[in-house]
């Protein structure tokens, strides 16, 4: 059995971050990198890239601030980044910093175990990804890599990096026993791709594609099925459920802004109620005035219509009835990193205008026959290829932990939650009272429902980590496990180093929690017992579940219900761990520059920073 310092699982952009950082903190730590793909880059793993694929971001906000995108990558400024080049800039990121010796790729991890001296037990599976390459598209998912043999690892420290798109969520439908053509997520789109834009060559395989969801990924789903294949494609939107997401162009407001710098300019962050927002950027007079009074409000109101009707406007959704499907149901003030971006190369409206995409506000009720799908309405689509399914991820990993209560201490939406729900109901009450705002959330379309029970938005409770990132409790006290990764928003590596920088410093017993809020005395009387088992902060269970219950309220429309899901409230985030890491979190110059936006290159050199 072997044993090392310092385990992280997961290769994408948090995980890499890890490994940097905490090499860069701990210079004598032994550290493995566990990775189920056979190359870094998680969502962006060569298995995962398909045809077209791009990144939401340009070129200039998707990059470590350690490792510029530069010229050689062959993307010029202003342009989007494709899925290539995006996992290419990833793995030169790792072999510019050495990181290759420690990452282990093919290794998924099936047992994690809490031992009583606080060190984890590891069970890995080493992988064969030649079989999984060498499989012919089937009806079912991709088949699973085969293991080969199994290890075990023994840790000191663990940092959990699977994120938040590692493990697809997808649903099964009646009559699926008998369905002969594909169902499969997005996920492995790559996988199917080849056979989906070949022409039909017998009558009985279909010459019909249906796109399953809503999301930012049926999209892009939608686009690349429209545009590589011969083949009608048919998009299905749940009307029990979000609507489309929005859509965005680059360029945004009337002055024709950069939507991506817009959502890191502190002026404008200051119109999203945050309820670490004073406490990151120390700016609570103003953001009181702005969410506290009547006035405020008015004017916090007519930013979020102007950045509705800007968009609404500049994607023309009324000037054809099938564009008109596509047009959101919820104001973007009540969604969170759904808030997306057209990063294709031609017009995705003209697809939809000319009848190449045929939009479907239904229900998808069964499967029938060989290749049938049945809508809500009664239309049934047949000659049907294949059904895509953007039908979102699951937040827990599919690891198996171990004891049973270890999922409940890590605080995962689909475990019991670990803060009592009488603390939850007072937080509830204290967020209402201080963002009155949220006092009335949007209007639901009649008859919403998750997709499914278990579907991502059925979640019992929000993740329930302090900062996002370290258990309540006993593992807490610990400093041995954190989890990385887990915030949904556009400013994905900003976030991922000031995480990964957060984490080392806590582990090496170099950063304390300090809890910014305090308890209130009806609250901290119901903490008392659990205080007195568990050994928690009254403080800082406090204060954690102010942060994480503040999503339910804020996100309606996202997934602030799950877990960390923000746009507008990243800047803010992310200055509440450097002020947490005792760093100057205003970076340019010391200055407040409420007008300028933040950008990758105002945290250069974060990490010798804390260091010196």
């Amino acid at each position: 059995m072997e044993s090392v310092d310092v385990t992280i699982i997961g290769a994408g952009w948090s995980g890499l971050a890890a490994l940097k950082t905490y090499r860069q903190v701990h210079p004598n730590a032994s550290i493995v990198l566990l990775e189920a793909a056979d190359t870094v880059g998680g969502v962006w793993a060569q298995d995962r890239l398909y045809e077209g694929l791009k990144s939401n971001n340009m070129r200039g906000t998707y990059e470590f601030s350690d490792f510029p995108l530069d010229d050689s990558f062959g993307v010029p400024h202003g342009a989007h980044l494709p899925g290539p080049v995006i996992q290419q800039y990833l793995a030169r990121f790792a072999a510019h910093f050495n990181l290759t010796p420690c990452i282990r790729l093919g290794r998924r991890v099936r047992i994690i175990q809490h031992e009583t001296d606080t060190t984890w037990t590891l069970t890995v599976e080493h992988l064969d990804h030649h079989s999984e390459l060498s499989q012919t598209p089937t009806p079912t998912p991709t088949p699973t890599p085969t293991p080969t043999t199994t290890s075990i690892l023994r840790t000191s420290k663990l940092i959990l990096a699977t994120g938040i798109t590692s493990q697809p969520y997808l649903p099964t439908f009646p009559g699926q026993e008998t369905f002969t053509a594909p169902v499969f997520h997005i996920k492995d789109l790559r996988h199917h791709q080849t056979q989906l834009c070949a022409a039909a060559t017998h009558p009985d395989e279909g010459n019909r594609i249906v796109i399953f969801g809503g999301t930012k990924s049926a999209w892009d789903a939608v686009y690349a099925a429209a545009t590589t294949s011969a083949h009608r494609v048919d998009w299905i939107i749940r009307a029990t459920g979000h609507g489309p997401s929005w859509m965005a162009p680059p360029y945004v407001t009337p002055l024709h802004k950069w939507l991506e710098k817009l959502v890191t300019t502190r002026l404008l962050t200051w119109f999203s109620p945050c309820i670490w927002g004073a406490a990151g950027d120390g700016c609570g007079l103003i953001r009181r005035l702005l969410h506290g009074t009547w006035l405020g409000r008015q004017i916090v109101d007519g930013f979020w219509w102007v950045l509705g009707h800007d968009v609404r406007t500049l994607n023309n959704y009324a000037a054809h009835p099938e564009t008109r499907k596509l047009m959101p149901w919820i104001s973007p003030f009540w969604i969170a990193s759904g808030l997306s971006i057209l990063n294709y190369p031609t017009d995705f409206f003209e697809l939809v205008r000319s009848g190449r995409v045929r939009v479907h506000v239904d229900e998808l009720v069964g499967l029938q026959g060989a290749r049938e799908v049945v809508l809500g309405s009664g239309t049934v689509l047949d000659e049907v290829r294949a059904v895509v399914c953007a039908t979102g991820w699951k937040t827990t990993p599919e690891i198996q932990f171990v004891p049973a209560g270890l999922a409940r201490e890590l605080g995962w939406p689909e475990a019991e939650d670990c803060v009592p729900g009488e603390v939850v109901r007072l937080a509830d009450r204290e967020i209402r009272a201080r963002f009155p705002r949220l006092q009335r959330p949007p209007p639901m379309v009649k008859g919403y429902r998750p997709l499914r029970g278990d579907a991502p938005a059925a979640a019992a409770h929000p993740l329930r980590l302090t900062r996002f990132m370290v258990p309540l409790g006993a593992l807490g006290k610990e400093r041995s496990v954190a989890v990385l990764g887990m915030t949904m928003t556009i400013n994905t590596a900003m976030v991922a180093q000031a995480q990964a920088l957060w984490v080392a410093a806590w582990m090496g017993e170099k950063l304390t929690v300090r809890s910014r809020e305090s308890c209130p005395a009806p609250a901290r009387k119901l903490l008392l017992q659990q205080a007195a088992d568990e050994g928690v902060d009254a403080d800082v269970v406090w204060e954690t579940t102010l942060h994480s219950q503040f999503g339910v309220h804020r996100y309606p429309g996202g997934f602030g219900r799950r877990n960390p899901d923000f746009v507008f409230d990243a800047l803010p985030y992310v200055d509440l761990l450097l002020r947490d890491l005792g760093l100057d979190y205003r970076r340019k110059g010391g200055r407040l520059r409420w007008w300028e936006p933040y950008g990758m290159e105002d945290y250069r050199g974060l990490v010798e920073e804390w260091l010196d």
